[in-house]
């Protein structure tokens, strides 16, 4: 039998979910969770666009639990026959699960929802001819940026305007709609025989908060001031690290102050609840912040999402708990449930922020006296361990001498922990800043780190 297929504009998500979740019977719980999102990309290069494409995709997950049985599927498709056989495949593998205490879906805990508004029309309402023209005139701004511009490796505009419904047989229903888009551009600077890369991108809710001038200037700048960057000797610094580089390794402490890590022994900070680990700093995931492209106004399990503090003055008040990790921990979810519709949910940070300080910039580089600023960091991956914290990574930017910025450096690595990274952090700037993942960051200042070079 064909199956016309049902277009994906005209689902209605949250009668779906509705729709699966009411067919729980018995002692069985059942959670439905449907998405869908527009997606477009331009890629500009030599003056021309190299590539064009948009895409529509959606699907649902669904979950069930019986007996502590937990079963799960997932299918790309909202066409009717599709959504009855992810329903049948999730039943008969919670059939087959090993029985869990904690498996069980998340129930109404009493939490409003934030009034947040994440959707604005410019990701819809801007012609597909005004998005290349970003991409486009974000490659022309920075090759007129510099004379020792010599080209653009490429400038990108992407966007995306998401949907997702979820409904469970305990009682839950959720609804969340958000648009991001974003500018990114790698410049290309050279004098002589040597050649730098910057790279600098932004991301908002809608096309016509995207400052093309702003962007290249940044990206500009990155490239031509690295020019004749040579490698540093080898020593232990203070360093500077700008917000993207700090936006980057908080997102590996979000990793390691999660429930499910601690549960796991995969969290070097699982036993320090109430302990002082880090310098005076105040960590926080706040997903009801609507200044964060992470911010949502529910959980992947269809809670209400609610601020998180990790840390509060350098001392650990908390961790992520999704309802399978609170239960395990014997505490509450914190409503910090991230996924897809192909996924089952896991905890997470949405929106990690660490507080700014009262320092700006300029100030900052000038209570170091002498390090090293870092603008990129890489291998951050393979170069972070999350159980142990020992960081290892490549590192590049600009000497500081006598409190100010002098000459370029790269091809080195900083290396340390991430315990001893926060606990000797001796400088906050004001400098905050969101990045496009959806975390916040300041500038830190952190003294006595080992600077691999020559």
């Amino acid at each position: 039998m064909t199956v016309a297929s049902v277009p994906v504009a005209d689902v209605d998500l949250e009668g779906l979910a509705a729709s699966v979740a009411a067919r729980a019977g018995g002692d069985e719980q059942i959670e439905a969770f449907v998405s869908r999102s527009r997606t477009t990309t331009v890629r500009a290069s030599d003056g021309d666009v190299e590539s064009l494409s948009s895409a529509t995709s959606a699907g649902i997950g669904v979950r069930v639990v019986v007996d502590g049985r937990q079963g799960f599927a997932s299918a790309g498709s909202l066409d009717p026959d599709v959504v009855d056989e992810v329903l049948a495949e999730a039943r008969d593998n919670a059939e087959f699960a090993a029985p869990d205490e904690a498996n069980g879906l998340a129930a109404p805990d009493g939490v409003a929802p934030a009034a947040l508004e994440l959707v604005l029309p410019g990701v819809d309402t801007t012609p597909t001819e005004s998005k290349v023209e970003l991409a486009l005139s974000l490659e022309r701004a920075v090759r007129a940026g510099d004379p020792r511009i010599r080209g653009v490796r490429v400038a990108i505009y992407g966007d995306r305007a998401g949907e997702a419904a979820l409904a469970t047989s305990t009682g839950l229903t959720a609804f969340d709609a958000v648009t991001t888009c974003a500018l990114s551009v790698s410049a290309l600077a050279g004098e002589g025989a040597g050649t730098q890369t910057g790279y600098a991108g932004d991301a908002r809710r809608s096309p016509d908060q995207l400052d093309v001038d702003d962007i290249a200037g940044r990206a500009v700048e990155r490239a031509t001031r690295m020019l004749g960057a040579r490698q540093p000797a080898t020593r232990r610094v203070a360093v500077v690290l700008e917000p993207s580089v700090v936006a980057s390794l908080l997102g590996v402490l979000g990793g390691v102050l999660t429930g499910e890590a601690v549960l796991k022994g995969r969290s070097p900070f699982g036993d320090r609840l109430d302990e002082a680990v880090a310098a005076d700093l105040t960590l926080v995931d706040d997903p009801t912040d609507p200044a964060s492209l992470g911010a949502g106004v529910y959980d992947g399990e269809g809670l209400a999402c609610r601020p998180t503090t990790l840390l509060d003055g350098g001392v650990v008040r908390g961790f992520l708990y999704d309802t399978w990790s609170g239960r395990r921990a014997g505490t509450a979810s914190t409503a910090s449930a991230v996924r897809g519709y192909a996924s089952t949910p896991t905890p997470g940070a949405m929106a990690l922020a660490l507080r700014p300080g009262e320092l700006s910039f300029e100030d900052l580089v000038a209570s170091v006296g002498d390090g090293v600023l870092v603008q990129e960091v890489s291998g951050l991956h393979s170069g972070v361990n999350p159980v142990s914290g020992d960081v290892s990574v490549g590192a590049e930017g600009l000497v500081i001498r006598d409190g100010a910025l002098a000459e370029p450096f790269r091809e080195a690595t900083i290396a340390s922990t991430l315990q001893r990274l926060l606990l000797d952090v001796v400088g906050v700037g004001a400098d905050f800043e969101w990045r496009p993942g959806g975390t916040g960051a300041p500038s830190l200042a952190i003294a006595d780190v080992a600077l691999g070079g020559s």
